[in-house]
């Protein structure tokens, strides 16, 4: 559905004339932005606006799914299965999981878009805009090129021109940022040979090179000693969860982030390498209504 309402869609959901909802509009009475001289009414703050005037029982909520969406990360993944959380998985891209948060099919989502000042936040705005969400840092982790065993001669994405690539799916984040960083070196897709399959997780990438099945590709660090490959780091970037916060204090979150907080999981990222969870735990936004 769209983000906004018009004028017309508005006085309909409220069974209300045209000119009336012009008139509270004017008056500061409900939620509205005024863009090319036209009045558009946000679908999300027009619910919660809704939501503060009603009287009555409160009734509760329809529960959320125990799913964490969005972006897969070998070290929150672990930390799924060993804490015990009771929480599934459905991992197919940053963007995906904005979807589904913003539809309540998931509880949370792995976030990890690169923006002008930060990360992942003003995304997050223009997917859910101030609903009660809470964005939490989990870790800082290193991403650039993953080689295939023995591969060398390549350091930059200028090196990638002619070169069997492994891309990932178009609701990943990571891969505009492939796509901008392969910009600023002069080439595009023209110039590299796609491998026919996309890989919908950061493993599937690495399995994939692996696997000799192509040359190179822009994933994690973390995962380039478990699979025997080269690693060319090329930026650090902030990995975050965005958790509807109603599901924050219940007892399956709590787990999961209690145990990402342990020695236990601070060992494996070691083991790992290629993270710095000393940011973990940080909340970079709390959306304001609820």
């Amino acid at each position: 559905m769209p983000d906004y309402l018009t004028t017309r869609e508005l006085a309909e959901l409220l069974r209300l004339g045209e000119r009336k909802v012009y008139d509270l509009a004017s008056n500061g009475e409900v939620p509205c932005v005024r863009a090319v001289g036209k009045l558009l009414f946000p679908r999300a703050e027009i619910s919660a606006w809704l939501n503060a005037s009603r009287s009555g029982p409160q009734v509760a909520e329809e529960p959320l799914p125990p799913i964490v969406a969005g972006s897969h990360d070998p070290l929150l993944d672990w930390a799924l299965r060993e804490s015990r959380s009771g929480l599934a998985s459905y991992y197919d891209g940053s963007y995906d999981g904005l979807k589904r948060l913003a539809a309540r099919s998931a509880l949370a989502s792995g976030l990890h878009i690169r923006e002008p000042k930060t990360w992942n936040v003003e995304a997050l705005r223009d997917a859910v805009h101030e609903a009660p969400i809470v964005l939490v840092e989990i870790a800082r982790r290193k991403r650039g090129l993953l080689l295939a065993p023995g591969l060398t001669g390549i350091e930059t994405f200028a090196d990638l021109k002619g070169h069997r690539v492994v891309l990932r799916q178009d609701s990943a984040a990571s891969l505009r940022e492939f796509d901008a960083h392969l910009v600023e070196a002069g080439l595009t897709r023209d110039d590299i040979k796609p491998y026919p399959t996309r890989a919908r997780t950061e493993e599937e990438l690495a399995i994939a090179l692996h696997d000799a099945k192509a040359d190179v590709g822009f994933g994690l660090g973390a995962l380039a000693g478990l699979y025997g490959l080269g690693f060319v780091p090329l930026l650090e970037e902030r990995f975050d969860l965005a958790v509807w916060r109603r599901a924050w204090f219940d007892p399956p979150m709590q787990r999961l982030f209690k145990f990402l907080a342990s020695p236990a999981c601070a060992e494996r990222a070691k083991e790992l390498g290629g993270y710095d969870l000393s940011g973990l735990g940080t909340v970079h936004h709390n959306g304001a209504s609820g």
